[in-house]
């Protein structure tokens, strides 16, 4: 039990930068999200375009691959980022890529009729979108979004490429030092209960939202 009590300290200290990871991504990735989302739905053809060519990239390419050359392959320009610096601009532009398709299909879902009963009442284009459209979306997005955050908790641990000592770190590392399997069951354990608490999270945001239909 000591033991058992000494790993799940240590792999808990681990778990902070998998925490800070992981919250750096959403608030940063999510308004990034919202607004390529706007620009391509509400904005010029050439505007959709250079996104639809960013969405393309970062959803076509390996997240792993897309650490190794914001870590690595920057420095060929001279552009040097720590590892939670470059971790943390990997998973933004990613995760941003993928929710900027799901606010893209969540927007593109409101009817025209939403659209004109604003414009009855006089309101510009960002009050339609902030009052009308954006609430109703956000209802439909959010089962979408939901897999994506349960995702996230586990692609945080691609990491440990670039040296970082997140949780899936901190487990091998005991798991090579003391060859026992109770740090993986820890970890796994540790890993199940951030997964449970961003799906009840997401479960009160839709009982929220749906309170208002």
């Amino acid at each position: 039990m000591d033991y058992t009590l000494q790993v799940t300290a240590h792999l808990l200290r681990g778990c902070v930068l998998t925490l800070q990871i992981y919250a750096v991504t959403l608030i940063f990735s999510i308004p990034l999200a919202v607004l390529c989302a706007l620009g391509r739905v509400s904005g010029p053809r050439a505007l959709d375009r250079v996104l639809g060519f960013y969405g393309w990239i970062f959803r076509g390419t390996p997240l792993l691959l897309q650490l190794f050359f914001f870590y690595y392959g920057l420095t060929i320009f001279n552009i040097s980022l720590s590892p939670f610096m470059a971790a943390g601009l990997t998973f933004v532009l990613n995760y941003g890529a993928y929710f900027m398709e799901i606010f893209r299909g969540g927007i593109s879902s409101i009817g025209a009729g939403q659209y004109e009963a604003a414009k009855a009442l006089n309101m510009n284009y960002w009050q339609t979108m902030r009052r009308i459209v954006l609430p109703q979306a956000t209802r439909v997005v959010l089962p979408p979004t939901t897999n994506e955050a349960i995702t996230l908790v586990k692609d945080t641990a691609l990491v440990v490429v670039i040296g970082m000592g997140e949780l899936l770190r901190s487990a091998k590392e005991i798991f090579t030092r003391d060859f026992t399997l109770i740090p993986f069951a820890v970890a796994t354990v540790i890993y199940l209960l951030m997964t449970s608490v961003v799906i009840r999270f997401f479960r009160y945001l839709e009982r929220r939202m749906a309170y208002y239909d």
